[in-house]
């Protein structure tokens, strides 16, 4: 028998900027030629809907010029809608393979992607089938996508009512994270992606976690630069445990970034997707820190701090449907338990806190207690709603 050992190095760097589309600007096509500057490059560029709306007098004219400026050659805009919904929507994955092959685009092809996290999942998985992957840059666009998915290797489709159920990993070319979209999202999308910065706090910084409760109130009012540092310590953080966990590609049963998700990933199901993924996020590590605490893995103090945290920063803890039933009058979020498992490949494995800024995993849950877990933060979001 012959073993074979294949060391394989991925790098690509993420850049934070201001006005990415600006010709003056050449971080987008610095990154481009970084590997071939002399070369004729060609680019296939998606947007989110989302992001054409914010600004509807700039694009696409804007894009085509910074372009034409540095030379390369823009071969097709494609503008999809943005939200979860995308990652379901096979018309559209068929629309992006069909614009790769009608524009002959290669290997070494680039396909630029700007939007939210479900538009640069689902054309990040179109890339990276075609041809067994073309060159992606990513220029991510909320607050949740420039500090945590948008920086990472992982793209996904939902399928068969189960989150990211379709997938690859696949590394970017590069990362962009412009500030200036930043400054057009809703509150409501500003805030769901804090939830990400807090996960990551909670688990490996706690003095990261110390800033965000101090300053939670110019976060919950959406301050631009306490905004900008946190997307910028949240991407550091979630780069660095992918860099030095020993395990970027998720081969083992252990992930501890999906802190809270065996939760939130059911919940944003349940809700057909109305929960945004940072809303779930947040509920889903209040149910585990909670459940930390009742199991003594941690404090009660902590918990406490954890959940008027989220609550401070305008984050709810709770929401109507972690009280649907199943017939047997099991709560239905606890399906996502048996989901979560199937995901990570048979063996149940989930983070919990020991303390702010450090993790446990465990491998066993007592679902009476969890139950009671949503007892309690059902009542904490009727305080709060009476208030």
């Amino acid at each position: 028998m012959k073993v074979l050992s294949i060391d394989v190095r991925f790098e690509y760097p993420v850049h934070f900027t201001s006005g990415a589309f600006d010709p003056a600007n050449d971080t987008l096509a610095q990154s481009i030629k970084r590997k071939e500057p002399a070369r004729r490059h060609r680019v296939l560029l998606v947007i989110d809907r989302g992001v054409v709306d914010a600004r509807p007098t700039t694009w696409p004219g804007e894009i085509a010029r910074y372009f034409e400026h540095h030379g390369i050659e823009l071969v097709s805009q494609i503008v999809l809608p943005g939200g979860e919904s995308i990652k379901e929507d096979a018309e559209a994955l068929t629309l992006l393979l069909g614009a790769m092959d009608r524009h002959a685009m290669d290997r070494q092809s680039f396909v630029v992607i700007v939007g939210g996290g479900a538009v640069l999942d689902m054309a990040g998985y179109a890339a990276a089938v075609t041809h067994r992957g073309l060159r992606v840059i990513r220029l991510p666009t909320t607050v949740l996508s420039q500090g945590d998915s948008g920086v990472g290797v992982k793209t996904g489709l939902n399928a068969f009512g189960k989150k990211n159920f379709v997938g690859t990993f696949s590394p970017p070319f590069a990362v962009i994270n412009d500030v200036r979209f930043l400054e057009t999202l809703e509150r409501r999308d500003l805030l769901a992606g804090m939830a990400e910065a807090v996960k990551v706090a909670l688990i490996r910084d706690r003095t990261f976690f110390q800033w965000l409760r101090r300053e939670a109130p110019r976060l919950a009012a959406c301050e631009m630069p306490p905004v900008t540092e946190l997307v910028r310590r949240s991407a550091e953080l979630h780069l660095t445990h992918i860099e030095t966990s020993g395990d970027p590609f998720e081969l083992g049963s252990a992930r501890p970034l999906d802190f809270g998700h065996w939760a939130a990933h059911k919940l944003e199901s349940l809700t057909h997707n109305r929960l945004r993924h940072g809303e779930a996020v947040a509920i889903g590590m209040a149910i585990d820190t909670l459940y930390s605490a009742k199991t003594r893995l941690c404090r009660e103090e902590v918990a406490e701090t954890v959940l008027e945290t989220l609550q401070r920063i305008g984050l709810s803890v709770w929401h109507p449907s972690l009280d649907e039933r199943r017939p047997d009058g099991r709560p239905r979020v606890l399906d996502g338990l048996r989901e979560f498992r199937e995901h990570l490949g048979g063996e149940l494995t989930l983070t919990m806190l020991r303390d702010i800024g450090e993790s446990v995993e465990i491998h066993e849950v007592d679902e009476a207690l969890l139950v009671h877990c949503l007892d309690t933060l059902r009542a904490r979001g009727a305080r709060v709603g009476a208030a």
